[in-house]
């Protein structure tokens, strides 16, 4: 569970330096640093909601 924490941990702080990156690419009018940051960023969304519905699934099963 402590691997999964701070999988979840990297997940929030790669999504948080995207929409860094998107926000200075706008100011700098660097087009391609916010095509690339939302590209990556997308997929660490969907990987983060992966990982939410594998942890939830895993509170939900009884423990033996």
């Amino acid at each position: 569970m402590g691997k999964k924490l701070a999988l979840n941990v990297f997940y929030n702080i790669c999504i948080f330096i995207c929409l860094v990156l998107i926000f200075n690419g706008f100011k700098g009018k660097h087009y391609e640093y916010i095509v690339g940051a939302v590209c990556i960023g997308a997929a660490l969304v969907v990987l983060k909601i992966r990982l939410l519905k594998e942890v939830r699934n895993m509170q939900k099963k009884p423990q033996k």
